[in-house]
């Protein structure tokens, strides 16, 4: 196994995290910009206005794309073991 497989691998594994990890943060990350323009708008500055709707979307997000994560890492790791006999100098 050389440098460039591990690399590759690596890069490989950085892609898929970012991929699954954008819907739940790109959904807290709006949300929370309404809800912070709400807030400076009205001047109310409570913890919990900002916290629990952000946590709802963040679980809806998590409800509609679950399947679409789950499938992309199964499909990785499948990828990881295909890979796996060529890496060891099995074929």
């Amino acid at each position: 196994m050389d440098s460039n497989a591990v690399l590759d691998i690596g890069l490989q594994a950085i892609v898929v995290s970012a991929k699954l990890s954008a819907p739940i943060l790109i959904t807290a990350l709006v949300v929370g910009f309404a809800i912070s323009l709400v807030q400076s708008i009205t001047q109310i500055q409570e913890v919990t206005l900002s916290f629990v709707p952000k946590a709802i979307a963040v679980c809806l997000a998590m409800l509609i794309c679950g399947h679409w994560m789950i499938s992309e890492i199964v499909s990785f790791t499948t990828n990881l073991f295909d890979k796996i006999p060529g890496l060891i100098g099995g074929g």
